[in-house]
């Protein structure tokens, strides 16, 4: 006899377990992969193309495509965007931008309006659901503007947008980033400001883009920022703390947990993965799927 004998309950506990593995493998064999499955229950995820720079964008899509994700962000012509569909992915945020010659200066809306424009109606015309837009810095050339006049500025500027957006169906996101290390002396830093904004504008086709990276510099307090702030966040991004690499157990940030948060809310749209690898980059590529899967 076993010292330890089988039960009925661990006869149930194995069939059960077999069973899902027959499940798995007939939908596997009827032309699902294992990460259409994950993906059923998971967050979208996406990869920012800038961290991958040196992949060709045909072999950094092949490979994102393999191991789940579903778009290639921050792309800046629709050849680009073509590139990642062949692959059977899309792009969640189109756009390459000035981070420092934002919305925030008057003088800038002009240029600013019709690229935003430009970019919402390549994204119209591919399905691609947001476009990207900065605040840009506080000083430049000599000249300081403060954040009460640069969240005026940037509304002004936006709202001469928003209709053209709005009539698209395209939404357009303004990224948040740490003015203490990365980006010395940006305007959007904090989360408040950039709910300040939304509010002005008044329109639902403009959101924040939350960088979990920049916002946990300037101000800590993830999880409790995303629930508070869910209405007015369109869009993800991932960065490791310190240093903004691999999402793993060697920063401060436990992935897992934040992106359960963010799926708490109701999120739908996609968590971008912009975190520069140290290792292997198809290896991290997938190591960060897992981990926020």
């Amino acid at each position: 006899m076993s010292a330890n004998p089988v039960t009925r309950r661990d006869c149930l506990a194995a069939s059960g377990v077999v069973a899902g593995w027959l499940a798995a493998a007939a939908q596997t064999d009827a032309g699902y992969s294992p990460h259409h499955i994950a993906l059923s229950s998971g967050i979208k995820q996406s990869l920012c193309r800038w961290c991958y720079g040196r992949i060709p964008l045909d072999e950094l899509a092949r490979q994102a495509a393999k191991i789940g994700y579903q778009s290639i962000e921050l792309l800046g012509s629709p050849e680009e965007v073509k590139t990642v569909m062949e692959a059977g992915l899309t792009c969640a945020v189109y756009g390459r931008v000035d981070i420092v010659n934002g919305f925030n200066r008057r003088e800038h809306h002009e240029r600013l309006v019709q690229q935003l424009k430009k970019n919402i109606d390549v994204a119209a015309e591919f399905g691609l659901p947001a476009v990207i837009c900065m605040a840009g810095n506080r000083t430049i050339k000599g000249q300081t503007i403060s954040d009460e006049d640069g969240l005026k500025a940037c509304a002004e500027g936006l709202k001469l947008v928003m209709g053209h957006a709005e009539s698209k169906q395209v939404t357009v996101l303004m990224e948040g980033l740490n003015s203490k290390r990365d980006h010395r002396d940006y305007m959007y830093d904090k989360t408040a400001w950039g709910v300040d904004l939304c509010k002005q504008i008044g329109s639902g086709r403009f959101k924040l883009l939350y960088d979990i990276y920049h916002m946990q510099i300037m101000e800590g307090d993830v999880i409790a920022t995303i629930r508070q702030s869910k209405e007015y966040i369109g869009h993800y991004h991932t960065g490791g703390v310190p240093g903004r690499n691999e999402i793993d157990e060697s920063q401060e940030l436990h992935y897992p947990a934040i992106v359960k948060a963010i799926q708490d809310t109701g999120y739908q749209g996609y968590l971008g993965q912009e975190f520069i690898p140290k290792r292997d980059p198809i290896a991290s590529m997938e190591q960060a799927f897992k981990i926020c899967s």
